[in-house]
C-alpha cells in the first residue's frame, strides 16, 4: 500500500500512539478516513467532468503513455548522449614572424 511494507506502517502507528495517545487515534483515523473519502470522491468528479468536457478526446490522451514515463531514466539518458563533437579545426601549417627592427602593424581605429 503506498509502497510502504509492514514495518512503515507498524513505525507510523506506534509513533501515532506516542505523539497523539490511544484516546485520540480512533478521532484520528476517522478523519483521515473522511479526507480520503472525499479526495476519492474529488478525482472521480473531475475525472467525470473531463471525460464530459472533451468527449472522445479524453480518450486520446494517453494518461497510460504517461505513467509508463520515468524520469529519472530520462535524464540518465540524457547524460548518457555523447555531445555533438565540433567540426575539425585545420592546423596551422607555418607561423609567419616579422623581420627584426619592423614595427607590428597598429590599427588607429582600434583604439
Amino acid at each position: 500500500m503506498f509502497g510502504m511494507g509492514f514495518g512503515e506502517i507498524t513505525a507510523i502507528v506506534i509513533i501515532a500512539v506516542i505523539v497523539f495517545g490511544p484516546d485520540k487515534l480512533p478521532a484520528l483515523a476517522k478523519q483521515a478516513a473522511g479526507f480520503v473519502k472525499m479526495m476519492r470522491k474529488m478525482t472521480t468528479d473531475a475525472k467525470a467532468e473531463l471525460r464530459k468536457e472533451l468527449g472522445d478526446d479524453f480518450n486520446d490522451l494517453g494518461l497510460n503513455d504517461l505513467r509508463s514515463l520515468d524520469p529519472r531514466q530520462m535524464v540518465r539518458d540524457a547524460l548518457a548522449d555523447d555531445p555533438t563533437p565540433a567540426p575539425a579545426v585545420a592546423p596551422i601549417t607555418e607561423n609567419t614572424y616579422l623581420a627584426d627592427g619592423t614595427k607590428a602593424p597598429y590599427d588607429d581605429e582600434a583604439t
